[in-house]
């Protein structure tokens, strides 16, 4: 029988382990480790032949560590990067979507611009995914309230 049973343990690959040793270093960065217990972890990190053994070294950083991968200056710079190109495509597929609603409107010789109404929820759109983009993904105001991000985190005015 060839394949994964429910036993046997899964070998880690460089690319999970250099996921894992850049959330090692973003917790260096950000003060939450010193440089010792760093470089050990690092050190543990490189030599960890199993996935299981991944997942310790980062359990006491804030969501396993995986939150310090977002917020170096690499991340920053590709969610830029890859917001402005989502942005520029949702403009692209509404203005090609207006200008064949604008041609059936002109061949169909109604009496009323019936592609308001699409127009209106396409442009509605993406002004939102505009604004979305400028506040980097989160809007200032959500989050708060007793459902918000602070309440589940315990953290109150």
């Amino acid at each position: 029988m060839s394949g994964n049973t429910f036993g046997e343990r899964v070998r880690a690959s460089d690319e999970e382990r250099e996921q894992y040793a850049n959330m090692v270093r973003a917790g260096m960065t950000e003060g939450r480790l010193t440089l010792e217990e760093g470089e050990e972890r690092l050190g543990q990190v490189y030599a960890a032949k199993f996935r299981d053994e991944l997942p310790p070294l980062t359990a006491d950083l804030p969501e396993g560590g995986r939150r310090g991968l977002h917020e170096t200056p690499e991340a920053k710079a590709r969610f830029a990067r890859d917001g402005r190109r989502h942005l520029w495509g949702h403009a692209g597929f509404v203005t090609v979507v207006a200008a064949a609603l604008m041609g059936l409107w002109v061949l169909s010789g109604a009496h009323f611009f019936w592609p308001a109404i699409p127009l209106f929820f396409m442009v509605f759109g993406l002004a939102r995914h505009a604004r979305w983009r400028a506040y980097g993904g989160h809007h200032p105001r959500w989050g708060h309230g007793p459902w918000g991000h602070a309440a589940r985190q315990g953290w109150t005015r």
